[in-house]
């Protein structure tokens, strides 16, 4: 479409306040941004929408447009809800840099703009898909009636046969077509998010493609508006690339025609303004959040925290009857030189990874309430009230369970530089468990830090076990501690191949059990008694000795 048709429409709410000679120009797609330099972004024919946040002086306005200019962008809408009247700073740079100008009435909302344009442009390139998203415009709604993204995936389906999923940076299903046949499998999800983030750390542009199987799909970004940007400044990848959704065609793009590809372009797009709106939304429960960490974290009165969890429940679990048990989850993430905060970071990923995987929909997500500090994320999370013969512990988080189904893909996305270690806490049923609740969670994920990976977590369990000392002893005590026991067994097994060291480890899990522990090596009780002998012999140990035993099982758990 041209910029003129654009002037053109009274109900987009635009004032031309330069570049009358350049109307003619064509728009292939629209961006909303606030930030200084949104250039990686753009891929030329934009028309970019800014409400002038990045403005915090005149100077700015021409570095702004000298980027935008030099990305072949089509046109810029400024919103005058800001700052009322449009800078003349950026009116004279818009005229240095030819680039068409228009003001953006307070009362005309940029979704507005960014639907009309992407289904203008996809009119004009696909007209079949264009004319049904018109016929159901209430994706873009929050109403009831309201489609979300599952909408334009059947659309996709039934009117360009393409099959097509949203899908979380941990690979969680969250947008599925009805039309286009089973999902693809858990364990595809998965890899393709891991794809995506992997290519997304290479700054490469989608859409990626990717071959899985039998099969081929093209992954297609879907971003917001610079969610976790800091203010003032340039959005480094790695402040968004753990929460960006992304959008899975199972086809290979690389035969598309370039109309296809702006098509599916402008369909991330409007998927993107949805994911915003979901985003806007959270706010409430993120202020929740914060208000109940800090009475915890100050050790107010238990019945003013119980008061403000009557008042966080109906809004995290509307409709529920009894109080609800509540759990705490905390995260970090670290990033390499530590330029980056990684409390937004591990908010933005725990607000998309704390719901159950066999869940589909975003809105499930809504459940939990996040709040972050600089350096860690604390996640709020209910849990439906449990009959009193249970304690709770089989309704809530497993930390072994988030991490088998976040670790693949989320590796990828932290690439060499940054790590993710997450804490999770015994479910509470009291305003008085919440404190211990929120020590217990920090102490997992400490616990989790101490382990190797780029992604670990700990839960309650752990707590109550050697594992919690283990990893705080330091590395030169166990080192000296292993080798002064296991070394001359290893030796010897190296010179003899006696498998010294399983006979040990199998005799530790036998506790002790002469019969148990050859039925389970299959070795005669006289040929394990050897053995058991050697070991003594060699370490100068006695295995019939509790103390013994135990300084050999936790040789072999620190080695």
């Amino acid at each position: 479409m041209r910029l003129r048709a654009l002037l053109d429409t009274d109900a987009l709410g635009l004032t031309l306040l330069g570049g009358e000679d350049e109307l003619d120009r064509t728009v292939r797609g629209v961006m909303t941004t606030d930030l200084r330099d949104p250039s990686r972004y753009l891929s030329g024919g934009e028309l970019v929408l800014t409400g002038l946040a990045w403005r915090r002086d005149p100077g700015d306005s021409e570095s702004f447009v000298r980027l935008l200019a030099g990305a072949g962008v089509a046109a810029l809408g400024a919103g005058e809800a800001e700052l009322g009247n449009i800078p003349d700073d950026l009116i004279a740079a818009c005229v240095r840099h030819r680039l068409p100008l228009f003001a953006v009435h307070e009362s005309v909302a940029f979704a507005t703009i960014t639907e009309h344009v992407v289904r203008q442009v996809s009119g004009e390139r696909a007209g079949d898909l264009a004319a049904v998203v018109d016929r159901h415009r209430r994706m873009m709604t929050s109403g009831p009636a309201g489609g979300g993204p599952d909408v334009v995936l059947d659309l996709l389906g039934s009117d360009l046969d393409l099959r097509a999923w949203v899908l979380s940076p941990a690979g969680r299903l969250i947008a599925d077509s009805k039309v286009a046949g089973p999902a693809p499998s858990p364990e595809v999800c998965a890899a393709l998010a891991a794809e995506h983030l992997t290519a997304a750390r290479t700054g490469r542009r989608g859409p990626h493609r990717v071959a899985i199987g039998a099969a081929t799909y093209s992954l297609f970004p879907v971003r917001g508006n610079g969610r976790t940007a800091a203010p003032g400044g340039a959005r480094d990848a790695r402040e968004t690339v753990l929460s960006d959704w992304l959008l899975a065609v199972e086809a290979d793009a690389g035969d598309w025609p370039a109309e296809r590809l702006d098509l599916l372009q402008g369909v991330a797009q409007l998927i993107a303004v949805e994911r915003d709106r979901r985003d806007a939304e959270r706010v409430v429960r993120r202020r929740l959040a914060e208000e109940v960490l800090e009475l915890v974290q100050t050790g107010a009165a238990p019945a003013e925290i119980a008061a403000r969890l009557r008042v966080a429940a109906p809004v995290l679990l509307p409709g529920l009857g009894a109080a609800p048990h509540w759990q705490i989850v905390v995260a970090r993430v670290d990033w390499a030189g530590g330029e980056i905060e990684g409390g937004p970071v591990a908010q933005a990923l725990l607000e998309e990874i704390l719901v159950d995987p066999l869940l589909t929909g975003p809105e499930h997500s809504d459940r939990i309430a996040v709040a972050h500090t600089a350096d860690e994320a604390i996640a709020l999370v209910p849990l439906p009230a449990v009959s009193s013969e249970h304690d709770g512990s089989e309704t809530g988080i497993l930390a072994e369970k988030l991490l088998a189904g976040i670790q693949e893909p989320l590796s990828a996305g932290l690439d060499d530089d940054g790590r993710l270690t997450i804490g999770v806490s015994a479910p509470v049923h009291s305003a008085e468990g919440l404190r211990g609740a929120l020590e217990e969670a920090r102490h997992a994920r400490r616990v989790a830090a101490a382990r190797p990976g780029r992604v670990c977590a700990a839960g309650h369990q752990e707590l109550a076990s050697h594992v919690l000392l283990l990893p705080f002893v330091p590395d030169d005590v166990r080192r000296a501690f292993t080798a002064r026991l296991l070394d001359p067994l290893r030796d010897y097994d190296r010179r003899h191949r006696a498998e010294l060291i399983p006979t040990l480890e199998a005799f530790l899990e036998s506790d002790g059990s002469w019969t148990r522990c050859a039925a389970r090596l299959h070795l005669h009780v006289n040929t394990l008694r050897y053995r058991v002998g050697r070991i003594e012999q060699l370490t100068s140990r006695d295995l019939s000795r509790l103390e013994d035993k135990l300084d050999f099982f936790l040789a072999l758990r620190m080695s």
